[in-house]
């Protein structure tokens, strides 16, 4: 797992991935499968990371594709060349004692009981449209209104580290301004509240604070490998 400062991010769009015959059905049987254990599976667009390096002036180069969701099944198949490490946006989210707001993910979701920072995949922009940190930003922002109730001007959100992990996988985290322990949880109670009288569950069913590794391990259930790294960053 590593992590890079994002304040010289590019991204660049390349062509969509081309799978054989063979490769699309096994994807199409896999993801049928997986639908029929969790019918709350979507195959919305996603924007797939395909590689992230640092160019000649030290600055890091993201390319990613436009996808389904559907295309990150292959990572688990066997006899499958193509493999779409996914691109995520996350929010570092202080509360006003230095501590970071993370939540479990529900059980209705695709990794259940998981610990994470607010966050999502990235939906690739409308045709000729750039996906740019502005974009991302926004995406933030709204993954963070959607998943806590905290409701923060993507402005407000600072572009802070880049992390990729052990499959590939690469998010964009942005932290936002600190804010009272007490209020964001009360905020994450009114979401709550608020999804369960339209009959849903939110994404994260649960948040707590965590200020350093050790912290990670009062929490119920496995977390990203993500986290541990950068609380120690924050922590600087």
């Amino acid at each position: 797992m590593n992590l890079f400062d994002a304040d010289r991010l590019r991204l660049l769009e390349a062509p969509p991935l081309r799978l054989s015959p063979e490769e699309q059905r096994a994807m199409d049987d896999a993801w049928d499968a997986a639908v029929r254990a969790n019918p709350a599976l979507f195959d919305g667009p996603v924007a797939g990371c395909t590689s992230l390096v640092h160019d000649e002036r030290d600055g890091l180069v993201l390319t990613w594709v436009r996808a389904t969701y559907r295309y990150y099944v292959p990572r688990r198949l066997d006899g499958v060349t193509v493999r779409l490490p996914s691109l995520f946006v996350s929010v570092v989210q202080p509360a006003d004692d230095g501590r970071l707001l993370v939540g479990r993910m529900a059980p209705w979701t695709t990794s259940p009981g998981r610990w994470q920072l607010p966050g999502g995949s990235v939906e690739p922009p409308p045709d000729g449209a750039p996906l740019d940190l502005t974009a991302l930003r926004h995406h933030a922002a709204r993954e963070l209104a959607e998943e806590t109730g905290v409701d923060t001007p993507a402005d407000d959100l600072t572009p802070w580290q880049v992390t990729r992990q052990t499959n590939g996988s690469v998010g964009i985290l942005f932290q936002a301004p600190p804010r009272p322990a007490a209020w964001l949880h009360a905020r994450h109670v009114t979401l709550t509240a608020t999804e369960h009288a339209l009959g849903r569950t939110p994404e994260l069913d649960r948040l707590a604070l965590v200020g350093s590794p050790a912290d990670l391990t009062d929490l119920t259930g496995p977390h990203v490998s993500y986290l541990a790294p950068v609380l120690r960053r924050h922590a600087r």
